[in-house]
């Protein structure tokens, strides 16, 4: 019975995995072969499976004069929000955990509003003011403070995540000790310790930006997912390529994050255990 205890719970782990890998996996195959094949749909079957594959559909979108422009417009829109968000989130972030701590669940709660609200909210909101405020919203830049807002549930969750795994006060106490200024400490002595949770954070945000339509339409801004829409409309296989390439790149980046992230957690393990007790 003790043997059977240990292999039954190794067996439910392994299950929900796959289960979880095809429920992930089933949607991206087929929509590669749509995208990436050469059949028409209607003949989409067991016997064409491996029939005219190619990658001519992402070719097509690089091609389109309008990808590269939106493409640029969407990163710079991703730097310009990353700076912004971590702007703000930073020296607020450090500065509730130091002198406010009570206030921590009430910044949690109003973080976590543009979560629960949904995107086109914001978007009536925006209609509202159009028409007062074109001298800012007719600036392709005019979307970042819209992104920070949607990007504030999870870049202050990685930002607060970073801050509560490192001895905050200490570390400012000891810094200050030694004649270091706020600019200085926040530089050289929390930064440092927090590069996971700002690495994090700035890839939250760059994928909030990256997969944003609502907001970028409302304003008639052609960003990356704007392009997609249109082009899809024009081209749908592919533009479902485009789509697969987009989503895939993301995932990739995420995973890099992971590495990156528990490649310095066991550095950082490895020093610890290496210090002279």
């Amino acid at each position: 019975m003790s043997a059977y205890k240990p292999r039954f719970g190794r067996v439910v782990p392994t299950i929900v995995l796959v289960i979880s890998g095809l429920f992930f996996l089933a949607p991206l195959l087929t929509l590669a072969r749509f995208a990436l094949q050469n059949v028409p749909t209607i003949l989409l079957g067991w016997s064409t499976l491996f029939d005219k594959w190619s990658i001519s559909g992402l070719t097509k979108a690089f091609d389109d004069p309008a990808f590269w422009p939106a493409l640029k417009l969407s990163l710079e829109l991703a730097g310009g929000t990353v700076l912004l968000t971590l702007g703000l989130l930073l020296p607020t972030a450090i500065w509730v955990h130091m002198r406010i701590p009570k206030a921590r669940a009430l910044i949690e709660f109003l973080t976590v509003l543009p979560y629960m609200i949904p995107a086109i909210a914001l978007v009536a909101g925006i209609v509202v003011v159009k028409p007062h405020a074109r001298w800012f919203l007719d600036s392709d830049y005019a979307l970042i403070p819209f992104y920070v807002v949607l990007a504030l549930p999870f870049t202050y969750r990685s930002i607060d995540a970073g801050l509560r795994a490192i001895d905050l006060t200490t570390l400012v106490d000891a810094s200050r000790s030694l004649g270091a200024g706020w600019i200085e400490t926040l530089g050289r002595v929390i930064v440092p310790n927090l590069r996971a949770a700002i690495v994090s954070a700035s890839f939250l945000t760059a994928a909030v930006v990256m997969g944003e339509y609502t907001i970028a339409n409302t304003l008639l801004k052609e960003t990356l997912p704007r392009f997609q829409r249109t082009f899809t409309g024009r081209e749908p296989q592919a533009g479902y390529g485009l789509n697969l390439l987009a989503l895939l790149v993301t995932v990739l980046l995420f995973a890099i994050l992971s590495l990156v992230t528990k490649k310095r957690e066991r550095s950082l393990i490895s020093r610890l255990s290496r210090k002279p007790t």
